[in-house]
């Protein structure tokens, strides 16, 4: 398909986007990612971007659009936070993030930044270990009138190993980073591009991420986290309100008794069963609620243990002052991260883009995300008759959410239906429509 068929609001991003790199890279970024977009081969390599978009003899100079992305995904991230902004417009009075990590599968012995990682899915050959790319992905977590939570991926960093460094050369000064400073930088880049709103950053991770380095940092940050607990936790009660006469120095900041959760748990006392809205409808839940003080959060937090059919469950929030019935329902929120990995790797191909260099890497898997973000925002005012077409399937009624899949299929349907219209009217109509039926033949090829 052509540029030109791209939506208005499609092509208005896209020129965000080519406006943060060079002059030169910037106009070859246009058709990357309208090969992105349009790519609808089994196998969504690099080289099957360019043959969507029509890249041939310049598809070396497309593979540098790929690094020159990966090198500066701090700009380009900001244009799809204001992008977010300006579709979903939530009137809510915070932000609120999800960062999680995946991996992605990887070929070959020289493939840059690539090692061997614990498996998070290891599926019925039970493969403890895969050799790819770890990603820790920041993710906007928004709601939809109609749909509910969606997860909106905005940027991520690439998780390298010590002993894997050797293998992206010097001169790119890649230093090591742990998987928790990726994610104090991730938050620290988060904090720059939205202190001026005024709103507070929330921010839902799993409980990996929950450890003195990330909790402190996002203290001096002013993010507040919400995450799970676990059941060992070094829990001590609240100081002292009153402190005695005569006593000097500072007010200690926590108490001296040891809180046990297990204990807490097994008290049949304290427990509340109250209707909450988690996972998009509205369930019955017995929870336990209390403040704590833990030292890797460096104060007081909100716990909340909930009762489940495996015994129980622990999650805290830094803020003292939340609900858990607000806590309960940004843990459920957390699972549009783990969505987005889902579609971005099964719908969009990520990890398939056979590179080599590392920006190249990390410009094709932020690729992957903006593409996800931009048809989500492309379809955000969009019923579900315009995103749906179940005609051919009269018995088929029952109202459910779009799918990613289905809400990618009706922009590309768009984009097509607009080359036909365009193809049928004016001049030269004969050249045009002979052209567009070789088009049609290769895609239905």
């Amino acid at each position: 398909m052509a540029l030109w068929t791209l939506p208005a609001f499609v092509s208005a991003v896209v020129a965000k986007l080519a406006g943060c790199l060079d002059r030169r890279t910037g106009e070859r970024f246009w058709s990357v990612f309208l090969g992105v977009l349009t790519c609808r081969e089994k196998r969504r390599t690099a080289s099957a971007w360019f043959r969507a978009a029509g890249i041939g003899v310049d598809f070396r100079r497309a593979y540098h659009v790929l690094g020159s992305t990966g090198r500066r995904v701090q700009s380009l991230g900001r244009v799809m936070l204001n992008a977010i902004e300006e579709v979903v417009g939530d009137a809510s009075p915070r932000y609120v993030f999800a960062l999680d990590d995946t991996v992605t599968k990887r070929y070959g012995p020289c493939v840059e930044g690539a090692g061997v990682h614990r498996n998070p899915t290891p599926g019925p050959a039970a493969q403890d270990w895969v050799f790819g790319h770890v990603w820790v992905t920041l993710a906007r977590v928004v709601h939809h009138p109609l749909w509910g939570a969606i997860g909106l991926p905005v940027r991520a960093a690439l998780y390298v190993r010590q002993k894997n460094l050797d293998t992206i050369p010097p001169e790119y000064k890649w230093e090591f980073r742990t998987k928790l400073d990726l994610a104090v930088e991730l938050m620290s880049w988060l904090v720059v591009w939205l202190k001026h709103t005024g709103k507070p950053i929330w921010l839902l991770m799993d409980g990996a991420y929950a450890s003195r380095v990330v909790l402190l940092a996002a203290k001096e940050l002013l993010v507040t986290v919400v995450s799970r607990l676990r059941h060992d936790a070094a829990l001590w009660s609240l100081p002292e309100s009153n402190r005695p006469k005569g006593k000097r120095g500072r007010k200690p900041k926590y108490g001296k008794e040891r809180i046990s959760l297990a204990k807490r748990a097994g008290a049949k006392g304290g427990w509340t069963t109250e209707d909450v809205e988690i996972y998009g409808r509205v369930e019955e839940v017995t929870y336990k609620t209390f403040l704590a003080t833990w030292a890797p959060a460096g104060g007081v937090i909100r716990v909340v243990l909930v009762k489940d059919e495996d015994g129980w469950r622990a999650y805290f929030c830094t803020d003292p002052t939340a609900t858990a019935a607000d806590i309960l329902g940004l843990v459920s929120d957390r699972a549009t991260i783990e969505q987005v990995f889902h579609d971005v790797k099964e719908i969009w191909g990520a990890g398939q883009q056979q590179l080599r260099h590392v920006y190249a890497n990390v410009g094709a898997w932020h690729l992957n995300l903006w593409s996800f973000t931009v048809v989500e925002l492309w379809a955000w005012h969009r019923s579900e008759e315009d995103l749906v077409d179940r005609s051919a399937s009269p018995w088929d009624c029952e109202w459910r959410r779009p799918s990613h899949a289905d809400r990618r299929k009706a922009m590309t349907q768009e984009m097509l239906r607009a080359e036909i219209q365009a193809a049928s009217r004016g001049p030269g109509q004969t050249a045009k429509l002979k052209a567009l039926a070789e088009r049609l033949l290769a895609l239905a090829a």
